[in-house]
C-alpha cells in the first residue's frame, strides 16, 4: 500500500508546484475578485469621470425646468445644462467631448413632449435610456394635467398590477426561492462543468506523459496498473480540492466584504441556502469527478503521445458539454419529461440531477437513486477501465482509435 500513497502524493505535489497550476490559480483569483467587486470598480471610474453632462436645447422654452427637476429626483450622476448657442454648436461640443450628449426638446402635435438625443455613437445606450426615462416621466405628468388627473390618480394608473404565483403542488418552492435557487445552481453548474473538463483532462495528460517518457515501464514493474490508476485519480482529485478551496474561500470573503453584497446575494441566493442543496452539490460534484476521471484515466492509457490525448478524450468532453447544455435549458424548465429522463443517464446525472434537486422539491428517493446510478456506473467503469488500463499502459506506438480498447483487454488476458 506504500507504493499507492507514494504515487498519490507524488502526483499531487508535482502538479501543485507547476507554474501552470500557480499561474492559473492566480489568474482565476483575480478574475473572481474582479467579478465580485465589479460595481465598486465601475463606481471608481465613474467618480473619476464625474457626472454625465448633457446639453439641452429647449425649443419650447417651457420643458427644460421640468426635465431638469425630474432628473434631480430620479436620476443620480447626470447633469443637464441648458444650451442656447444653437444646435450645430452643441453637436460640435459633443464631438470634442465637452458634453456626453445633446438632448433636444420639443412638442408633438398633441402638445406633449418629444425628444431627440445625439451622442458620439449608439453604444452609449445606458445614458440614452436614462434620458428617455426622464422625458417619459415629464410627458406622463403633462398628459395627466391635460386629462385633469391628480397626482394620486396618475400614481394609481402607473401602479403595477398585484400578481402572485402560487403552486398547488405540496412542498413546492415559492417564486422567490426558485429564483434564488436558479442563481445558485447556475454558478455551481459552471463549477462542475469546468472542474470535470479541466481535471479529467489533466489525468489523461498525466498518464500519457508518463507513457511517452517511458517512466510507465518502471512504475508498472513495482506497482500494479490498477493501483497506479487510482493513485493518479485521487492525486489529481486532491489537486482539484486544493485549487477549488482556494478559489471558493477567496470568492466567499470577497462577496461578504464588499459594499454590493446584497446585490450579489440576491442574485446568487447565498442567504438561506438549504443545507440539502449544499450536500447535493458536494456529492454530485465528487461522484461526477470520479466518473469522468476513471474514464479519462483509461482513455489516457491507450495513447503513447501527448498529441493524441485530445483526440482520444474528445467524445468524453462532448458528453460533458452535452450535459451542461441540457442543464442550461433545464434551468427554465426543470420539471420537463426530457430533463427527468436524461437526469438518470450516468454521464448527465451529476449536472442534471443536481439541477433538479436544487430547483424542485423532489422526493428524497430521486436524488438518492441518481447517486446510486452514479456509484454503480463508477464501479462498473472502474472494473472495466482497470482492465483496459492494465493492458493500455503496455501499448506503445500511434494510438488514436477506440479499437485499441480491445487490444488492451487482450494484453490483460495474456498476463
Amino acid at each position: 500500500m506504500n507504493s499507492f500513497w507514494i504515487i498519490l502524493f507524488h502526483t499531487y505535489w508535482t502538479k501543485v508546484k507547476t507554474k501552470s497550476f500557480i499561474i492559473t490559480t492566480i489568474i482565476t483569483l483575480l478574475l473572481i475578485l474582479g467579478l465580485t467587486n465589479i460595481q465598486s470598480i465601475f463606481k471608481m471610474f465613474d467618480d473619476e469621470d464625474g457626472a454625465d453632462k448633457i446639453a439641452v436645447i429647449d425649443k419650447t422654452n417651457e420643458l427644460y425646468q421640468s426635465v431638469a427637476a425630474m432628473s434631480e429626483s430620479i436620476q443620480e450622476g447626470m447633469e443637464l445644462e441648458h444650451y442656447v448657442d444653437g444646435e450645430s454648436q452643441a453637436k460640435k461640443k459633443v464631438e470634442d467631448d465637452s458634453y456626453q450628449g445633446l438632448l433636444i426638446l420639443d412638442y408633438d402635435n398633441e402638445n406633449l413632449p418629444q425628444a431627440s438625443y445625439y451622442s458620439m455613437d449608439i453604444t452609449d445606450s445606458a445614458t440614452a435610456t436614462s434620458v428617455e426615462t426622464i422625458v417619459q416621466a415629464v410627458k406622463s405628468q403633462l398628459a395627466a394635467a391635460q386629462l385633469n388627473l391628480s397626482g394620486e390618480q396618475l400614481e394609481k394608473l402607473n401602479e403595477p398590477v398585484p400578481f402572485e404565483h402560487f403552486a398547488l403542488e405540496k412542498n413546492a418552492k415559492t417564486e422567490e426561492e426558485l429564483n434564488q435557487a436558479r442563481g445558485l445552481v447556475y454558478v455551481l453548474l459552471f463549477l462542475i462543468y469546468f472542474a470535470v473538463i479541466l481535471y479529467a483532462n489533466m489525468i489523461a495528460m498525466e498518464v500519457a506523459t508518463e507513457k511517452s517518457s517511458r517512466v510507465m515501464e518502471i512504475l508498472i514493474s513495482s506497482v500494479s496498473p490498477i493501483k497506479h490508476m487510482f493513485a493518479k485519480i485521487l492525486g489529481i482529485g486532491l489537486v482539484s480540492i486544493t485549487q477549488l478551496a482556494i478559489l471558493l474561500v477567496a470568492g466567499y470573503f470577497s462577496v461578504t466584504n464588499n459594499d454590493n453584497m446584497s446585490t450579489l446575494d440576491g442574485f446568487l441566493g447565498f442567504s438561506g441556502i438549504p443545507a440539502a442543496t449544499i450536500v447535493y452539490a458536494v456529492v454530485f460534484f465528487v461522484l461526477g469527478y470520479f466518473l469522468y476521471a476513471t474514464l479519462a484515466a483509461f482513455l489516457g492509457s491507450l495513447v503513447s503521445r501527448i498529441e493524441d490525448v485530445q483526440q482520444m478524450i474528445t467524445p468524453m468532453t462532448l458528453m460533458v458539454v452535452a450535459g451542461f447544455m441540457i442543464a442550461m435549458f433545464g434551468l427554465n424548465n426543470p420539471d420537463t419529461t426530457f430533463i427527468t429522463i436524461t437526469s438518470y443517464i450516468p454521464f448527465f446525472t451529476p449536472m442534471l440531477m443536481f439541477m433538479r434537486a436544487g430547483m424542485l422539491s423532489l422526493p428524497v428517493w430521486e436524488p438518492i437513486l441518481g447517486m446510486g446510478v452514479l456509484a454503480a456506473s463508477i464501479i462498473i467503469l472502474a472494473v472495466f477501465g482497470g482492465r483496459v488500463y492494465k493492458g493500455g499502459v503496455l501499448m506503445y506506438g500511434k494510438s488514436n482509435s477506440f479499437k485499441d480498447i480491445k487490444k488492451a483487454l487482450q494484453l490483460t488476458k495474456k498476463e
